[in-house]
């Protein structure tokens, strides 16, 4: 199953504008396949994100100034490589791969050499989030069986386990580096660093998913299908004042990630709906709902 895939058949299990420009690749054998982006991730001055894309046929990571110009490709593998995160010194992306037969954490730098392996769990590592310090990094993985909360110096030492029970995705850290941000199910908690207290925010079907704090600590940008489709809402951090962003005419938005400046919210549009197997774009849009832009697939 492609990345894109399972990422859409979560958030359907756990069940802005119309965009008409979509992107496709060809397979080589005239068929054209939907290109699929997604994954966003700003470095740590704005400039640029990192998102992964289906463009050559693969999954691999490619970077993009903020306007979607220059796009860059950083890694070339027949694997799938994917959910990349910029360091807090901009100096290296952390991504999740399955080019060792199994999807583990892995690190490169920032121009997409010297990649090197992270985790070795036969279990599926997946969507790391690097610590404000740079001293820690979060990540998913299924190794027990349902998916829990891991922690793990930056060197892929010392793992820590943070959630027992449920199924946990897609951690986040607070600017504060004292909190995780991510879904349980169909909602989104806060856990503190110390795993001591978990904390409920949103209450399904009201419910919520991919969390993003926003740079202050006091906000936090989700996605929620309690409309309907799936729209990026907005709320403090405490989970008051849910506000949605996004009002799709068709399909759905997705995996919302905040800009370093609070100015900007990146997220994924997926036209067809996110049961479907058509494109992925990556969008981005004010966190007042307003000046929305198509960065890719255009």
């Amino acid at each position: 199953m492609r990345r894109s895939h399972w990422i859409l058949l979560i958030a359907a299990l756990l069940t802005a504008a119309s965009i008409a420009t979509w992107a496709w690749t060809s397979t080589g054998e005239g068929a054209r396949e939907p290109v699929r982006d997604g994954g966003p991730s700003w470095s740590p001055d704005g400039s640029r994100i990192a998102f992964h894309s289906s463009r050559t046929g693969g999954g691999d990571i490619y970077v993009m100034n903020a306007d979607g110009s220059e796009v860059q490709q950083l890694t070339d593998h027949a694997a799938s490589d994917g959910y990349p995160s910029w360091s807090p010194d901009g100096k290296q992306i952390l991504f999740d791969s399955k080019r060792s037969g199994n999807f583990d954490i892995w690190v490169m730098n920032a121009d997409g050499t010297g990649s090197k392996r992270l985790t070795h769990d036969p279990g599926r590592d997946l969507a790391p989030s690097w610590s404000p310090d740079g001293s820690k990094i979060a990540y998913m993985s299924d190794r027990v069986g349902a998916f829990q909360v891991y922690v793990m110096n930056a060197d892929g030492a010392e793992d820590r386990r943070m959630t027992m029970v449920n199924t946990n995705w897609f951690p986040q850290w607070s600017p504060d580096g004292k909190s995780l941000a991510f879904h349980v199910s169909r909602d989104v908690h806060v856990l503190g660093v110390d795993a001591t207290k978990l904390t409920r925010l949103t209450r399904d079907p009201d419910n919520g998913m991919y969390p993003s704090w926003s740079p202050t600590g006091d906000r936090i940008a989700f996605m929620s299908w309690r409309g309907g489709p799936s729209e990026v809402y907005v709320m403090n951090a405490d989970g008051t004042n849910q506000t949605r962003l996004t009002h799709s005419e068709k399909g759905d938005a997705i995996d919302p990630r905040w800009s370093p400046d609070g100015s900007r919210i990146a997220y994924v549009r997926v036209p067809e709906g996110r049961d479907g197997n058509g494109p992925q774009v990556i969008c981005t849009i004010g966190p007042d709902g307003r000046d929305g832009r198509q960065l890719t697939g255009r």
